[in-house]
């Protein structure tokens, strides 16, 4: 099926809101949540690391595109309507208005709550003498050893300064001539951001070093010291020339990525003008790069005192549970999955249902089952100490034929990815990257197992990554399936990523960059369609973001039809909603919470005939063309009324959400009108699970 274009005649210039300043309103949306009374201290805390781990890769990657754009010349506007040098000066505007309401909301409002509940993070000149004297020690004898003082003068060219490293400027004096000399010490980070002094009370490491400045240049006079932080280009390009040697030129461009440009440098807000002048001349950063940041830099630290022993101050504990379907057919020891399929498919809904029996215990499961002849695997982003690939290697070494597709371009996963490519190589799997200049971000698992005189295929797509970890904490969909025509759309699938195939046309699926797309655009006119008949229709949609143009424009057809379209966007949204004569019928709204909403769902009213899919696509360019991507078809009733259910929720007035207005702001609704908290869907989510009574 080919992509199908949407007629735009009727539809005004300006139709699109601008996606990367969308995306700096959801990191603003983390920091409504670091302010809300109603969220537990350290989970407010842990919403500040978070949004300073966000704006770090928006740096690394999209300012980082912005300027290159820019330095080759490209004068294209974008879909919003703007010029790139325009784009990129609203971006840092907005992103330094942004970084100091950030900086701002730990001082004035989370670090006092801290102080409130005995835990302090306090500056060196707060320390009592004893605390003084115990961190000296830990100095000389653990930070002392590691730290490399880098001077700058003739015969010292200013040093290379990594990204995201924190770092000290140095002025000192050298008594022999009465001159000033500048050094750099980078903080080192094999060291917790936060040192706890003693009990609850966290010191900066860069204080700590800060104090000790007189035994790192001995004889010299310390005339001041000011913390800096750089953020460079991080963004990987591989030439489709290198597609041969893949792993090879993907290594080569990550050392490249070291030394990138410099997007950003963050300043303390009182640093020595002098001394700023040094840092913008040697990095070769512009005046809009440079943010001026009142108190602490680098708030990821923040997540050294969110592990603290202190449950009375987070999120009360959730441990999910055992899908109802696989807890029926438990052997002694775990689930038995396959027992399970042959009854009916099982939809699984994570963190709510357990990663660990379920999709884990699938393939553990396979791997040791001596009627399983084969396994089929995509990798995308999986954990450091992962029992998915350990269950593929355990499967390689009992006999069974094992492919993995390991995506070893998944940005900044590059490096443990081909890791893990070459431990599974050297274990017998039969690793292969996808196919040339597309990514493979489809979830997909495929058991082939011998049972009598058949064969019979067992499947697994889901919408979040084979990484156990963060299944704990993302909020993902997946299909546990033995349906024959899915398992061999799976099977086409894989066969498409590991060999060569012109396949386009699958019985259950959508598959990108093919007909996601142009299948759902085409969904989308049925019920433009049903609808001028009279007959019911409807459209809602949840994904992390919607930018592509062209399903925008579908959508914006829906509305103009009479069309209800429901959204809920967790991240970037370039639709402009309740526009008259453009999106009256349209809807956005955002879920944030305690999980990350992660989860991609399709559902269409079809005359009352409601279809559902779900899958590993977002609405992006990169996800509809530059990517392999599978969308799935629900037809259990049960699956689909759960769906429906789930969107019901999330789209209660009763339930807490952001709700995106046609200028782009999002305005917050969490209270009702007598100002009672209204529902978070997430922890109506974990009731649900908690009442069904299954461990």
């Amino acid at each position: 099926m080919k992509n199908m274009t949407v007629e735009t005649k009727n539809f005004p210039q300006g139709r699109f809101s601008e996606r990367d300043l969308s995306w700096l309103s959801f990191n603003e949306r983390v920091l409504d949540l670091a302010q809300d009374p109603n969220i537990p201290i350290l989970e407010r805390a842990r919403f500040l690391a978070i949004f300073s781990s966000n704006l770090d890769e928006f740096f690394k990657v999209r300012i980082a595109g912005s300027k290159r754009r820019i330095e080759a010349g490209i004068a294209v506007r974008s879909a919003s309507g703007m010029l790139p040098r325009e784009l990129l000066s609203a971006v840092l505007n907005e992103s330094y208005r942004l970084q100091k309401k950030h900086s701002e909301i730990f001082e004035k409002d989370v670090r006092p709550l801290l102080v409130e509940k005995d835990i302090r993070i306090i500056r060196w000149n707060e320390l009592t003498e004893d605390e003084k004297k115990s961190l000296g020690t830990l100095f000389i004898e653990k930070i002392f050893p590691v730290l490399t003082p880098l001077a700058v003068d003739p015969a010292h060219p200013f040093p290379y300064i990594s990204g995201l490293s924190l770092n000290l400027a140095v002025v000192i004096n050298s008594p022999k001539n009465d001159t000033e000399l500048f050094a750099r010490v980078k903080v080192p980070p094999t060291f917790p951001r936060l040192i706890n002094s003693q009990g609850q009370r966290f010191v900066p490491l860069e204080d700590v070093i800060s104090a000790h400045l007189d035994l790192l240049f001995p004889g010299m006079t310390i005339v001041q010291h000011h913390a800096f932080r750089v953020t460079r280009n991080e963004d990987v390009e591989v030439e489709e020339d290198d597609a041969e040697n893949l792993l090879d030129a993907l290594e080569r461009e990550l050392t490249r990525r070291k030394f990138g440009a410099v997007v950003r440098l963050e300043v303390e807000e009182d640093i020595d003008e002098h001394v700023l002048e040094l840092l913008v001349e040697e990095l070769e950063a512009s005046d809009n790069e440079v943010f001026k940041l009142p108190g602490l830099l680098d708030l990821r630290g923040l997540n050294d005192i969110c592990n603290l022993n202190r449950d009375d101050l987070k999120f009360a504990k959730f441990i999910p549970r055992t899908n109802p379907q696989l807890a029926t057919v438990e052997t002694a020891s775990a689930p038995d999955v396959f027992e399970a399929l042959k009854t009916r498919d099982i939809l699984l809904h994570h963190p709510y249902d357990s990663f660990s029996t379920s999709v884990q215990r699938f393939l553990e499961q396979a791997s040791t089952d001596p009627k399983v002849l084969a396994i089929k695997q995509t990798l995308y982003r999986t954990s450091g100490d992962s029992p998915i690939v350990s269950s593929l290697i355990e499967a390689a070494h009992n006999g069974k034929q094992v492919l993995a597709i390991v995506e070893i371009k998944a940005r900044f996963d590059e490096q443990a990815n081909i890791s893990w490519a070459r431990k599974l190589e050297e274990a017998g799997v039969h690793v292969v990257y996808g196919v040339v200049g597309l990514k493979t971000h489809a979830k997909l698992s495929l058991v082939i197992r011998q049972e009598n005189d058949k064969i019979k295929r067992y499947g697994h797509l889901g919408t979040g990554n084979y990484n156990p970890k963060t299944a704990r904490s993302y909020e993902d969909l997946g299909l546990l399936t033995a349906d024959p025509q899915i398992t061999n759309d799976i099977a086409y699938l894989f066969n498409l990523l590991s060999g060569y195939s012109t396949n386009e046309e699958y019985d259950k699926l959508l598959v990108a960059p093919h007909s996601v797309r142009s299948g759902l655009i085409k969904k989308i006119k049925r019920e433009i369609e049903n609808h001028s008949q009279g007959k019911s229709s409807g459209i809602r949609i949840k994904c992390n973001s919607i930018v592509d143009e062209q399903t925008i424009d579908s959508l914006y057809e829906a509305s103009n039809s009479g069309v209800k379209v429901e959204l809920i966007v967790r991240g970037m949204c370039s639709i402009k909603p309740g526009v008259p004569g453009l999106s009256e019928n349209i809807t956005v709204r955002s879920i944030l919470g305690r999980f990350l909403e992660h989860s991609r769902v399709y559902e269409f009213i079809n005359d009352g005939q409601k279809e559902v899919w779900i899958g590993s696509a977002d609405l992006m360019h990169r996800n509809l063309d530059r990517r392999v991507e599978a969308l799935v078809q629900l037809e259990d009733a049960e699956h689909i009324s759960y769906i429906s259910t789930l969107l019901d929720l999330y789209l209660a007035n009763s339930t807490a959400h952001w709700t995106l207005e046609n200028d782009g702001k999002w305005s917050r609704t969490s209270q009702d009108s007598n100002g009672l908290p209204l529902l978070d869907a997430q922890e109506q989510l974990i009731k649900r699970k908690n009442l069904r009574g299954i461990d």
